[in-house]
């Protein structure tokens, strides 16, 4: 699962970075930061927060977009709230096939850069919330789907994204222990000189095996994780700076030694 994020601006402005375009980076900043959310320390997906994303079709310059992703035929407004909740992450081993996911896999994929994202683990009745990043505090860019519906009646364009999973690696398999689910799941996080593949059109079945083959787990030894104070609940302090900062849980020793 992917519900939970931190997304700074340096994380977020990451590929206009790298490739040094100055203004690239002043017009970002001029004209799409007040459309976003950004600074994110935490975020629920369930919240939705508008972020900057990295489309196939513009893949130089990001677009603002909404997390949750409202398909193409999607009939009204009311349909596109049912649904978006549930399209918060798309399971890296369907996405050719479920009906939400597939028109976007086949030609609308996307890359968004995070600081890192959150998990909960659960020990002895409790869920106790971990902040898993990149060894060594890069941004990490996952793997993505964006949709862009037109609502019929008000005429408005919503682009919105959803972040791809897989199965856990043996960190998150550790971390990632929700009893109700069957086995650990993670982002897609995408090696940096993967992103502009993961962005290449499919033109036949060869380019289609190329893109499920970057659909697979993290190396353990890139990322790092630690506790953090609770994301949820009257404890929860809120989208403020400092909270994906470590929390000892003395419960926890017997169970991780970061």
């Amino acid at each position: 699962m992917c519900y939970d994020i931190k997304a700074s601006l340096e994380a977020q402005l990451n590929r206009a970075r790298r490739r040094n375009d100055l203004q690239a980076i002043d017009e970002i900043m001029e004209r799409l930061l007040p459309l976003t959310d950004l600074p994110i320390h935490h975020a629920s997906g369930f919240s939705h927060p508008e972020v900057l994303i990295y489309t196939d079709r513009s893949p130089d310059f990001p677009e603002v977009a909404t997390w949750g992703l409202i398909p193409h035929w999607v009939k009204d407004i009311e349909q596109s709230k049912k649904l978006w909740n549930n399209t918060l992450n798309a399971r890296g081993e369907t996405i050719f096939e479920k009906p939400s996911f597939r028109a976007a896999a086949a030609s609308n994929r996307c890359v968004i850069f995070v600081d890192g994202f959150y998990e909960h683990h659960h020990y002895s009745g409790h869920t106790y919330p971990f902040f898993i990043y990149q060894n060594g505090g890069k941004p990490l860019p996952l793997a993505g789907l964006w949709s862009e519906w037109t609502d019929p009646d008000s005429g408005g364009v919503t682009l919105s994204f959803s972040i791809v999973t897989t199965s856990g690696n043996s960190l998150l398999s550790r971390i990632h222990n929700n009893p109700k689910l069957k086995g650990s799941r993670m982002p897609v996080i995408l090696l940096e000189e993967e992103e502009d593949e993961w962005l290449q059109p499919i033109q036949d079945e060869l380019d289609k095996e190329r893109i499920e083959n970057l659909i697979r787990d993290y190396p353990e030894g890139k990322l790092k994780a630690h506790p953090v104070a609770r994301l949820r609940g009257k404890e929860y302090a809120g989208n403020v700076e400092g909270i994906a900062d470590e929390i000892i849980y003395p419960e926890l020793k017997s169970q991780f030694d970061f």
